[in-house]
């Protein structure tokens, strides 16, 4: 659990380009961000595995059967991916105690408000990102 939730001095704040890059102000309003995704990623699992605990109830019909297996691997798979995604929150919220949030681990060059604000797990700037997808597809032709 990610504990106690941040609470923002302004609800309302929206990180601009007018203002110092990952000022203290920032750094919250992503902190908090990142918290608030976390606790809600794992409320869902909480009421997965709750979900899954109660329906182990046995269909007599093939076709019933086959369709709940699905659905249980299906939920299981994005648990799954949800799982991954936790790790890169928790990796995030410690580059922001260690002052690297917000930056290109390639280029060391800050990544932009829209694409954090997108995505605030980015760990590459967007020129970055897509140079790493061209490479990704380049080997995976291979």
């Amino acid at each position: 659990m990610s504990g106690v939730l941040l609470e923002l001095k302004d609800p309302d704040y929206r990180p601009s380009e007018n203002e110092p890059f990952m000022n203290e102000r920032q750094l919250q309003y992503f902190k908090h961000k990142l918290l608030t995704w976390k606790d809600d990623i794992l409320r869902e699992a909480r009421e997965t595995v709750s979900h899954l605990q109660s329906e182990t109830e046995n269909h007599p019909d093939l076709a019933d059967r086959a369709s709940s297996e699905t659905d249980r691997a299906l939920e299981l798979r994005t648990r799954d991916r949800q799982r991954k995604v936790i790790s890169k929150i928790d990796e995030a919220l410690r580059r922001i105690e260690e002052g690297e949030y917000g930056y290109c681990e390639e280029t060391g060059e800050p990544i932009g408000l829209a694409r954090l604000e997108a995505r605030p797990i980015a760990t590459l700037g967007l020129e970055a990102q897509e140079r790493h997808e061209r490479r990704e597809r380049v080997h995976r032709d291979d």
